[in-house]
């Protein structure tokens, strides 16, 4: 193998790894800016999704347009939301990839809604995530969150003293 190639591998390699830590950046900016008008820039046409350890859902496969509705149903019930995503470790396979991830996300309802009681949904733990090359880049195909620890966990889904949880 020749430098020229060694280096051309070396650079898509490092190029790859730090679309992959962006994409993760737009995943939480699509949260954290209730930003879902482009999810076509984050996911691919269908996801996996396991976020059982947070809420209790059960993993499941989605096409895009139907997870889109959730996500925007999920949070709209909070004034504000902020996903700290960090230690990304991408390991890359050709046109596949996994990236380990901590995450620190939290999620403050309106104060009419936690009317006098807790306001702030706290989830750490980690995402395991899968993504596949596109002709438009890397896109998440698979989402995991695994909770280490929760405060609040009754307000997922906007659910407070006034509301439901859900």
């Amino acid at each position: 193998m020749s430098v020229t190639s060694t280096r051309t591998d070396r650079d898509r390699t490092d190029s790859d790894r730090a679309e992959i830590v962006e994409l993760l950046g737009r995943y939480a900016d699509m949260a954290d800016l209730k930003d879902f008008d482009t999810p076509e820039r984050v996911y691919a046409d269908e996801v996996a999704l396991d976020f059982e350890s947070v809420v209790g859902v059960p993993p499941m496969t989605v096409p895009l347009d139907q997870y889109v509705e959730v996500l925007r149903g999920a949070f709209a019930p909070f004034a504000a939301t902020h996903h700290v995503i960090s230690g990304h470790v991408v390991a890359l396979d050709g046109d596949r990839a996994t990236v380990h991830a901590h995450v620190r996300a939290e999620h403050w309802l309106p104060a009419e809604s936690a009317a006098g009681g807790p306001d702030c949904w706290l989830v750490v733990g980690f995402y395991d995530n899968e993504a596949v090359r596109t002709p438009d880049g890397w896109r998440l195909s698979r989402v995991k969150l695994t909770a280490t620890h929760q405060e609040n966990p009754q307000l997922a889904g906007g659910g407070g003293p006034v509301g439901q949880a859900g």
